[in-house]
């Protein structure tokens, strides 16, 4: 792994982990799938999802890595690298 923000991911425990908080705030019901900041532990929708609250979280906070809030599934995404771990 070549990205050192994924190696230096924080472990921040999800907020709400079955909704996107900014859907909610905003009375939004649908969204595709979550992610949850590691520096932070906010979760947003993806970017399949109509509002991706995850990439605007990533744009406003520089925050750089987000991970999987799907069960089953552990994979990270630096935003910085465009990379997966």
């Amino acid at each position: 792994m070549s990205c050192q923000h994924l190696t230096e991911a924080g472990a921040a425990e999800a907020r709400t982990p079955d909704e996107c908080e900014d859907c909610v705030a905003i009375g939004e019901t649908y969204w595709v799938h979550l992610r949850t900041c590691l520096s932070c532990g906010q979760v947003g929708c993806c970017d399949s999802s109509p509002n991706q609250h995850a990439s605007k979280h990533f744009a406003s906070t520089g925050h750089p890595v987000i991970r999987s809030a799907q069960p089953g599934e552990a994979w990270r995404w630096c935003f910085v690298d465009e990379e997966i771990g």
